[in-house]
Formats: C-alpha cells, sequence, structure tokens
C-alpha cells in the first residue's frame, strides 16, 4: 500500500493522541499518521544524498494508547546484519509517521523515509 493510498483514521482513535500534538500542522496529518501506525509495517527508502537509495521496511507493534510503548524494528537492504531496534512512547513514534507523510508530500520522487531526527533515535546518536 503506498502512502496516497492511506485514508484517516477512526476519530475515536485520533482524539486520543490528539492532546500530544499541540501544533496545528501535526494535528492535521495525525488522522492519516494514526491510520500508518494501525497498519504496523512500513516499506520505504532512505535517501542517500550523493549516492543510492538504501531499501528499509520497518515494522512494529501498535498499541492504542500513546503513552504504551512501541517496539520498532528496521531492517535495511533485507540484511538482518543492518537491523536495528528502538523502544519509544506511542505517541513519539506517531509524531515520527507524521513527519514521514509530510517528508513523502514534500519529496519529488514520493519516497517514504523518516526525518534525520528518527535516524538519530534510532542509532542512538542523540546527545
Amino acid at each position: 500500500m503506498s502512502l496516497k493510498e492511506l485514508q484517516p483514521a477512526d476519530p475515536r482513535a485520533v482524539n486520543v493522541y490528539t492532546p500530544y500534538y499541540p501544533q496545528p500542522n501535526k494535528r492535521q496529518l495525525l488522522p492519516l499518521a494514526i491510520s500508518l501506525y494501525q497498519k504496523g509495517s512500513l516499506e520505504g527508502q532512505r535517501q542517500i544524498e550523493g549516492g543510492e537509495n538504501i531499501p528499509f521496511i520497518v515494522t512494529w507493534n501498535v498499541s492504542t494508547l500513546p503513552a504504551d510503548l512501541t517496539r520498532c524494528r528496521m531492517q535495511f537492504d533485507g540484511d538482518a546484519e543492518l537491523s536495528y531496534e528502538i523502544m519509544m512512547a506511542s505517541f513519539e513514534f506517531v509524531d515520527f509517521l507524521i513527519d514521514v507523510i509530510q517528508n513523502f508530500r514534500r519529496s519529488r520522487d514520493k519516497l517514504a523515509d523518516f526525518s534525520q531526527s528518527f535516524y538519530r533515535k534510532l542509532l542512538r546518536l542523540e546527545d
């Protein structure tokens, strides 16, 4: 399924997460991000400046409560040695999915990719 075909989630599921996103631009995309979150996986490509994109698949457990932990697993290029795992609050992961949708909409190539801040967290490069 493409991000283009994503349909907004049920308003009841969205309302539980709404208090975590005071920014209007994030609230606007929240129904789509919750819908993506409920799918439990995403295939995309990490864009490499000046190089070839690296395909990835990311999977996660789905929770109904924003404060519950989500375990996220990402594998690059179908290589088990290039697998990473992280746990974070569901509302934090949904925030990263909002970024994915924003990046997808801005992308000329219409590729699904996470933000730099997600990769810093995934690779534990945060300060």
